[in-house]
C-alpha cells in the first residue's frame, strides 16, 4: 500500500524549498554586492589613474613650456653671438680689402657693408662691397666657410644683376672671407673663380696664388 503524504510532509517540503530559495537569493545578493564592490574599486582605480594621467600631462606641459623657454632663450643667445661674431669677422676683413685687391691690380677705393636689395626677383645682401669706377668686388663673410657657403654665394652672384641692375655695366668679382675654412673648400672656391681671404695673425691675406685668374660676373 502506497505511503500517504501528510500535511506536515508538504509543509516540510515547502519550508525546505523556501530555505533553498532564500539561500539562493542571499547568494545572488552577495554576488551582486561583490560585483558592486569590484565595480566601485575599478571606478575608483580608473579615477585615480585619470587623475594621475592629468597630473603627468600637466607636468609634461609645464616641462615642455620650460624647454621651449630655454630653447627660445638659447636661440636668441646664439643668434646674438652669431651676429657679434659675424661683425667681428667683418671688422677684421673690411680694413684690408682695398689694400689686398689693389695689390692684385683691382683698383677698388671704397668699401661698404650690408648692401641690400629687396627686389622680389632677387632679394639678397652683400656683406662687404668694394668698388671704384666700373669694377667691384662682392665679398661673402663667414666665421667658418663650407662648400655649401661657396655654392650659395655663387648662386647669389649669378643673380646679382637682377638684384642691383644699376651695376649692369660693372665688372663684378666675387670673394669669400673666413676665419676658418673647411678642408679643401679654399681650393674649391679658387676653381670656381673666387678670391679667398684668410686670417693671418691680426690681419687678412689673399690665399690665391699670383697665377690665379678671377672670374667676373
Amino acid at each position: 500500500m502506497a505511503e500517504s503524504i501528510t500535511l506536515d510532509d508538504i509543509y516540510a517540503l515547502f519550508k525546505a524549498s523556501q530555505a533553498e530559495a532564500d539561500r539562493r537569493f542571499a547568494e545572488a545578493d552577495r554576488r551582486l554586492a561583490e560585483a558592486d564592490r569590484l565595480a566601485a574599486e575599478r571606478a575608483a582605480e580608473a579615477d585615480r589613474r585619470a587623475v594621475e594621467a592629468d597630473r603627468r600631462g600637466a607636468e609634461a606641459d609645464r616641462r615642455l613650456k620650460e624647454l621651449e623657454k630655454v630653447a627660445a632663450n638659447t636661440s636668441r643667445e646664439v643668434a646674438g653671438l652669431t651676429t657679434r661674431w659675424g661683425q667681428f669677422v667683418e671688422n677684421l676683413v673690411e680694413p684690408g680689402v682695398v689694400r689686398l685687391f689693389q695689390e692684385r691690380d683691382i683698383q677698388v677705393k671704397e668699401t661698404a657693408r650690408r648692401m641690400t636689395s629687396n627686389r622680389l626677383e632677387a632679394p639678397m645682401e652683400i656683406d662687404i662691397w668694394a668698388v671704384d669706377g666700373d669694377v667691384a668686388v662682392a665679398i661673402e663673410v663667414k666665421s667658418r666657410l663650407s662648400q655649401g657657403d661657396v655654392d650659395g654665394f655663387l648662386d647669389t652672384l649669378s643673380r646679382f644683376r637682377l638684384a642691383f641692375p644699376h651695376y649692369g655695366d660693372y665688372r663684378i668679382y666675387g670673394a669669400v672671407a673666413a676665419i676658418e675654412i673647411d678642408r679643401g673648400v679654399d681650393r674649391y672656391a679658387y676653381q670656381r673663380g673666387l678670391w679667398v681671404i684668410k686670417q693671418t695673425g691680426d690681419t687678412v691675406t689673399l690665399a690665391n696664388d699670383l697665377s690665379f685668374q678671377p672670374r667676373s660676373w
